[in-house]
């Protein structure tokens, strides 16, 4: 007989796949509906076929998900009540390894098989659906490497990680959670303060902003609104794909601004002034702060709601695994996780969303409003953003504001010209 707390988790994520299929068919349903209709807003700014390329292109990625959203479920499953981790855990327990070594080896098959069902769809979207719509500029070469490159540093990262969570979970008593995010944490701010000269070179080649008039305009921006970077680079993100972008990366004074070379290509001088103004209104306005402190507490959290589940039995027992071990409690909470997650995310975004409007308005005090917006609509005209999409879904998902809210709003704060 099932266990009602078992029942429970395949309930959620029934559920959660339902929602999210459904809010996909609302999502699709609104952007073909408008299809062939350019907003007023947006008349005179955007030629027909590329609002209708937009239109193609948002439908065939939701669609795409669709599929990822039914083969992420149906994993799940497996791998917890279908007695996948179990099947897979009584397998090692042949070769008569004891922990740590167990543990690591059946969670790096666990990840292997993750890894391997979820490839053909990530050689579809960029092989086939990036392609179809002009984007992707990745060799067979490029993505074995960078495969590859994420392999080993998934690896000589994430490995000893997990080795040392392990080995906690089993010597060092009830408390070993506290340990274990400490682990964490010193784990996750090396990766950041190393990933600017480190690890992201292994993947892109970034070079100092060559153009001096643009160089200038920024260095004034930065002094501006106070803010010291360790310099302005360019990274080569054409090499992968036509999509632009502009970052910030690292910590304390080693933090770095990065723009795409196809961003640079995108917009003029002024445009880009306007959008670094809103990355670092994220910074004067401590939203990455708020967001790094809320990242922690959630681990912490996380890690303490761990620490009391792996010495239940139960846990194991109703999520398809007979035999307690720390690296089964590891896998079922990763798997577990996301699910209870899901029903979190429009908290989330509503609070990003505002984070976005509020960066928004600093671009507009410290540079321009009405070259903030112009940037933005190129931005959703060469990344074939939809223009028109669904309120709920948008609710539910939408990290950013929609195209017409913000570029509304800062129409109304531009100065009258």
């Amino acid at each position: 007989m099932m266990h009602w707390p078992t029942a429970l988790f395949i309930a959620a994520v029934v559920a959660a796949t339902a929602v999210e299929l459904w809010l996909a068919a609302r999502q699709v349903a609104a952007v073909e509906a408008h299809r062939d209709r350019i907003p007023d807003a947006f008349a005179g700014q955007l030629a027909p076929e590329d609002h209708r390329k937009a239109a193609d292109y948002t439908v065939a990625k939701i669609r795409v998900g669709r599929i990822g959203a039914l083969i992420d479920a149906g994993l799940t499953l497996v791998l917890t009540v279908g007695g996948g981790i179990a099947a897979i855990d009584a397998l090692w327990r042949h070769t008569g390894w004891g922990e740590p070594w167990l543990g690591i080896v059946v969670i790096a098959t666990v990840a292997a098989v993750i890894g391997v069902v979820g490839l053909p769809l990530s050689l579809w979207r960029t092989f086939r659906l990036e392609a179809h719509f002009g984007f992707n500029r990745t060799t067979p070469l490029i993505f074995l490497t960078d495969f590859l490159k994420g392999l080993a540093l998934a690896t000589l990262i994430g490995g000893p990680l997990v080795l040392a969570v392990l080995v906690l979970m089993e010597r060092a008593g009830r408390w070993w959670w506290l340990a274990a995010f400490a682990c964490w944490l010193a784990v996750m701010i090396l990766i950041t303060w190393a990933w600017p000269a480190c690890i992201a070179p292994l993947f892109n080649r970034f070079s100092p902003l060559q153009d001096a008039t643009l160089r200038d305009r920024i260095e004034a921006l930065l002094a501006r609104c106070g803010f010291r970077s360790s310099g302005v680079f360019v990274v080569d993100g054409s090499r992968r794909s036509a999509h632009g972008n502009a970052y910030f990366t690292g910590i304390g004074r080693h933090k770095r601004i990065v723009f795409f070379d196809t961003l640079l290509k995108q917009l003029a001088s002024a445009e880009i002034e306007a959008v670094l103004a809103h990355e670092l209104g994220h910074f004067r306005l401590r939203h990455v702060r708020q967001r790094l402190l809320v990242s922690c507490a959630t681990m912490l959290a996380g890690f303490a709601l761990l620490g009391w589940l792996a010495a239940e039995p139960r846990f194991y027992r109703v999520l398809g695994v007979p035999t307690p071990s720390p690296h089964a409690a590891l896998l079922l909470f990763a798997l577990v996780v996301p699910v209870a997650l899901f029903f979190t995310t429009p908290l989330r975004s509503l609070w990003s969303r505002r984070h976005e409007f509020a960066a928004d308005r600093f671009a507009s005090q410290h540079a321009s409003a009405q070259e903030l917006a112009s940037a933005l609509i190129k931005l959703y005209r060469d990344n074939a953003s939809t223009l028109t999409p669904d309120p709920l879904y948008t609710a539910f998902y939408y990290s950013h504001p929609p195209a017409l809210e913000r570029i509304a709003r800062l129409t109304s704060a531009a100065p009258a010209g």
